[in-house]
């Protein structure tokens, strides 16, 4: 007959059936009480912060203190490996490194509650900390943060409390795997309805006013059609607003109410001025097709866009306040207290430089500077493109630095005389016969005068181009090719209306933009 060990003396029956979690469940679980915790205390701060100031949720706070500090090779990488997507990326980098650290703080409790929650009010503390030194951060910036803590800890405790509890005490009621199901999916549909709610609310307060624009004292002549209607790879002469490049270090769109908004005129001048939206309108406006570049863009890439932009010209702006004589720089920044530095002398030197109200015929939209922002022809976006404008200060380079000139860019930025081959793409298949090489060039302020393709290391044949749209924006061209077979290399450039030659020397973007000739390899079968 087989035999059984019989009980311990000090066995207790009633806990045979049902183990203490502390034992059988062990670190995983705790691990994930951490992780639970924190989603439900980011999204509490989440929601907190879209009734305040989105950007002062706890995951953007220490986002954007990351970009900040981020390196600029770093900085440039980024964007030329992961494009517009590196926010995102950054984002989620972010959330990943502070869940792990909150996994970390569940395992601790199951030694002793104090050090997880040690662990968890740190992760809380630098996040306001991060908040709290944005530039025009307010006191009210770090409730975010604070609510994230409050609910992160109240979550961990309640978790680790339903674990703990021993068997006996729960025969009366719901078991201890029901009071933990039941705690996890609180906690979760907490935050899954938080993080919706603060996206609502988000989106609600941060739309566009109810702004109409008036019609420009100066307009803009016909827009000519572009080449794309008969050639439809080669980009279209004018960019929709959706789909304008956008290059910034915003994790999110600052929210600006147009009722609120000032823009205000300062530093080295004769008089200070106050502006606020109705009365920037009010002025004499001008109309004007203008191509924006980021220093960004790489040979051939596809950070540059056209547009039609209305607004007030800078030098009117300027001419009522009255500039010292000291000024060398526009100190410019945003509602964010993000800053740019423009030359002063290209705000004076007859070109369309303006604080911008309008884009294709509708007000900005958010994503582009709404209610207001500088456009800048001929010189690169980070020197002349503030978006969200709120403040121009008259200043001199030795007194204020920018943001980006603090992380040593150049000074004076102004656009290289730039080409692009759209049609046909990198590596592309082509049938032998009669096709076409096309593209864009730009050169701002300065007007492209012809473009030239070369096939095969050939000589530089002359392109035939689109309509102009005006030397501040760009060209669309393109050349009639008999394509034979075989695997064949292409290259174009172009030559400004005042003599300067696309320049085949490659430099990279940091710090004054790229240059160089783009060769683009297809085959022909």
């Amino acid at each position: 007959m087989q035999r059984y060990p019989a009980p311990h003396p000090r066995a207790d029956p009633r806990r045979t059936t049902c183990m203490p979690f502390t034992r059988s469940k062990g670190w995983i679980g705790y691990a994930g009480f951490g992780v639970l915790a924190a989603v439900a205390g980011i999204a509490a701060g989440h929601l907190v912060a879209s009734l305040l100031n989105p950007a002062a949720s706890p995951v953007l706070a220490i986002g954007s203190t990351v970009i900040d500090l981020t390196p600029t090779p770093m900085k440039e990488w980024a964007v030329a490996t992961f494009g517009t997507k590196d926010k995102p990326i950054l984002v989620g980098s972010v959330l990943l490194g502070a869940l792990g650290l909150a996994a970390l703080a569940g395992v601790l409790t199951r030694i002793r509650f104090v050090f997880g929650a040690a662990l968890l009010l740190l992760l809380v503390a630098t996040c306001a900390v991060a908040a709290a030194l944005r530039p025009v951060a307010e006191p009210a910036d770090v409730v975010p943060s604070l609510a994230a803590g409050l609910v992160g800890l109240a979550a961990l405790g309640g978790l680790t409390q339903a674990a703990r509890v021993p068997a006996e005490e729960t025969t009366l009621g719901p078991n201890r795997r029901s009071v933990l199901l039941m705690g996890v999916a609180g906690l979760a549909w907490f935050a899954i309805g938080s993080t919706e709610a603060a996206r609502r609310i988000t989106a609600y307060r941060t739309r566009p006013g109810q702004v109409t624009l008036p019609p420009p004292t100066s307009p803009a002549p016909q827009f000519p059609t572009g080449l794309e209607k008969r050639y439809d790879e080669i980009t279209a002469l004018r960019t929709p607003n959706d789909d304008f490049y956008r290059v910034d270090i915003n994790l999110t769109v600052p929210a600006v109410a147009v009722d609120d908004w000032k823009l205000t005129i300062d530093g080295d001048v004769e008089r200070e001025l106050e502006l606020d939206f109705d009365e920037l309108a009010a002025m004499s406006l001008i109309e004007r097709d203008i191509t924006l570049t980021c220093v960004s863009n790489e040979v051939g890439g596809k950070y540059v866009g056209g547009a039609r932009w209305l607004g007030v010209p800078l030098k009117d702006l300027l001419d009522r306040v009255g500039v010292g004589d000291g000024a060398d720089q526009i100190l410019s920044t945003a509602v964010d207290g993000f800053t740019i530095s423009t030359p002063l002398a290209v705000a004076l030197d007859g070109r369309d430089a303006m604080v911008a109200i309008g884009m294709n015929g509708e007000p900005l939209p958010r994503e582009h500077g709404f209610p207001a922002r500088l456009v800048t022809p001929g010189i690169y976006g980070y020197v002349g493109a503030t978006k969200w404008l709120t403040k121009l200060t008259l200043t001199t380079y030795e007194a204020e630095e920018a943001y980006w000139t603090e992380r040593d860019w150049a000074i004076d930025a102004p656009i290289k005389v730039s080409s692009r081959i759209d049609t046909p793409k990198p590596l592309a298949t082509l049938d032998p016969g009669q096709t076409v090489i096309g593209g864009i060039a730009w050169a701002q302020h300065r007007g492209i005068a012809k473009v030239e393709v070369r096939i095969d290391g050939g000589a530089w044949q002359a392109a035939k181009l689109g309509p102009s749209a005006g030397i501040d924006y760009w060209q669309q061209w393109y050349l009639p090719w008999e394509a034979t077979s075989g695997s064949h290399m292409l290259a174009c450039r172009a030559t400004t209306k005042d003599g300067d030659v696309q320049t085949a020397v490659r430099a990279t973007p940091f710090p004054a933009g790229s240059s160089g000739i783009q060769e683009v390899v297809v085959r022909v079968n």
